[in-house]
């Protein structure tokens, strides 16, 4: 073993896990990644179906980024194609844009607006004046008025959410941008792409170095007292089980699939439509749209929300942020045993891919300046 190298274990293998692996493991440090299930990549797994088509086990994910840092980053484990995100929006069966943007409103409700200037006025008479907004309800409010909130967003919250947007925090629906002009792209950021044979690909290679040794199908709850010692643990999954729900279980909204496929090229006409009135199912995803795959069949999911299975949306209630407070106090006090807490379902928030990558980054980053401080008192003390 090298001079001043660590061994690392890392519990989970998703964005954030992987990150903190290969970086570690760069820097010749031992790491050890434990997993639960028999895939690596969390719940950006992906894989080829028997038709050749690439699919993704645990619905769509699409990156997009402000970060040059993250960018720079995850240029190294593939070739990424460039893509630009579009939603549409089943409402009362007719296909509109989302977010919201002039041809929303003039479908709906076959306006003829041309101009930046007629979407704020028609804004301005539709929405309802609150300044404070302290729900998601009052948000979507407050930015699209009533009737389309009630068209679009109501009870498309209650299916995903399982509770109305008035029962959740207003950064739910603060999420969704509104238009006023004729932009149909999802997202705004400098950089959207999707990597060219999918994420399980840039998940490999990011663990490919042979420092980093993989346990799939492996618990750590089952194994936690028998393994060795670490000079640091990384924690990425729920963080109320780390403390075997010492304070009571946080809500965690669970996705469910169905995957059909079908003999002709493609079946839907975009990547992804939403339903927010009619079906149980929220949405359905044509993968194909998203690689730009060429075949004769196509394979869509169909996905459904759930309170039961694996955990994929932390629940953002006054109830829940009570009970999480609680934990990160006591992640808070075992950091001095080396334990940190990383990821969506430890920090009990939801991060979009970049974040995960940029949030890992980060804490490697302070981490290593930390132990080279260390490292440098020690000499200094010889």
């Amino acid at each position: 073993m090298k001079k001043n190298t660590q061994n690392i274990l890392i519990v989970g293998s998703g964005i954030s896990a992987c990150t903190l692996a290969e970086r570690y493991a760069k820097k010749g440090n031992h790491v050890e990644m434990i997993e639960k299930r028999n895939h690596i990549g969390g719940n950006c797994y992906d894989f080829y179906n028997k038709e050749g088509i690439l699919v993704s086990k645990y619905g769509a994910h699409i990156f997009h980024t402000n970060y040059d840092d993250v960018w720079k980053y995850i240029k190294k484990f593939s070739n990424w194609c460039p893509y630009k995100h579009k939603v549409l929006s089943c409402v009362k069966n007719k296909l509109v844009p989302i977010p919201v943007n002039i041809d929303t409103v003039n479908i709906l409700f076959n306006t003829k607006i041309k101009t930046e200037r007629g979407m704020k006025n028609w804004l301005s008479k539709n929405i309802k004046k609150i300044n404070n907004p302290q729900n998601s309800e009052e948000s979507a409010l407050a930015r699209v008025g009533k009737e389309l909130y009630e068209l679009m967003f109501k009870n498309y919250t209650k299916k995903q959410w399982d509770l109305w947007p008035k029962e959740l925090d207003v950064s739910v629906m603060n999420r969704i941008p509104v238009r006023k002009n004729f932009n149909n792209a999802y997202f705004d950021d400098k950089y959207q792409a999707i990597p060219q044979n999918g994420y399980n690909e840039v998940f490999n290679k990011m663990l490919s170095n042979k420092n980093i040794k993989i346990r799939l199908n492996t618990n750590y709850f089952n194994i936690k007292n028998n393994i060795k010692k670490y000079d640091k643990i990384f924690f990425t999954g729920p963080i109320d089980r780390f403390f075997n729900y010492k304070y009571g279980k946080l809500q965690y909204r669970c996705l469910k699939f169905k995957f059909e496929t079908y003999n002709k090229e493609y079946f839907q006409q975009n990547s992804v439509i939403n339903y927010p009135n009619d079906y149980a199912f929220i949405r359905i995803v044509e993968h194909k749209y998203l690689t730009g795959q060429k075949n004769n069949k196509t394979t869509i999911s169909k996905d459904y929300t759930s309170w039961f299975g694996d955990p994929a949306y932390p629940v953002p209630t006054e109830k829940n942020k009570k009970i999480y407070e609680k934990y990160k106090k006591e992640a808070e006090k075992i950091e001095s045993k080396n334990i940190y807490f990383v990821g969506r379902l430890a920090n009990y928030k939801y991060f979009n891919m970049d974040e995960s990558f940029k949030n890992s980054l980060d804490l490697f980053n302070k981490l290593e300046k930390k132990n080279k401080q260390i490292q440098n008192d020690k000499n200094n003390e010889k």
